[in-house]
């Protein structure tokens, strides 16, 4: 007896393109729907880990919060890229964007985003709280989110002259006057 294969084989990397760090963002656009979520940094594919409930909790309580909630040049999504430039790309929890958004892509570009979000997990602690924030000041995000868990308490950072300067944190109710006035209970996404 004979083992056979069941399905198609799974997407994974090419092993050389990963160690030459040859991969761009044309090779990202172009994955398969099978692939994992990735991000692409300086031509190398790193694989998104899976959020915990909670974190999938918070993202989409916050999501709809937003929704209800954001004047209407806003459009707030999760799970979508921002395509950095040709060796890089970024996969935030959530973003804010300018409207209007065209909903049939995957990837937006810097310009388009006006608040990067990212929920902190035990494995993207190092990278949400030190890494992503530099990547998004780099590319010129104005504004970035890093909601940390257990309890859930937001730090709200603004860009100034390139780098994110502290303007708001809370775990009772978090409080901007821009990009937009915001005023969210914190217990409204809160597993």
């Amino acid at each position: 007896m004979t083992a056979e294969p069941i399905g198609d084989v799974v997407w994974t990397p090419d092993p050389v393109k990963q160690r030459l760090a040859g991969y761009t963002v044309e090779d990202v656009f172009k994955l398969p729907d099978d692939a994992p979520r990735v991000e692409l940094v300086d031509g190398v594919l790193l694989v998104v880990p899976s959020p915990t409930g909670g974190h999938q909790r918070i993202n989409v309580r916050l999501v709809a919060w937003l929704e209800r909630n954001l004047p209407e040049s806003f459009e707030s999504l999760l799970a979508v890229g921002v395509a950095v430039d040709y060796r890089n790309t970024l996969e935030p929890d959530a973003v804010i964007l300018r409207s209007p958004v065209d909903l049939d892509h995957h990837f937006y570009t810097p310009d388009q985003v006006v608040v990067a979000i990212e929920i902190v997990s035990p494995g993207t602690k190092r990278r949400d709280r030190l890494e992503k924030p530099q990547l998004y000041a780099e590319t010129g995000v104005p504004h970035y989110w890093r909601i940390e868990q257990n309890p859930v308490h937001i730090f709200g950072y603004d860009l100034v002259k390139g780098r994110y300067e502290l303007v708001a944190d809370s775990a009772d109710e978090f409080v901007l006057s821009a990009p937009f006035d915001l005023r969210l209970p914190i217990r409204e996404i809160t597993p």
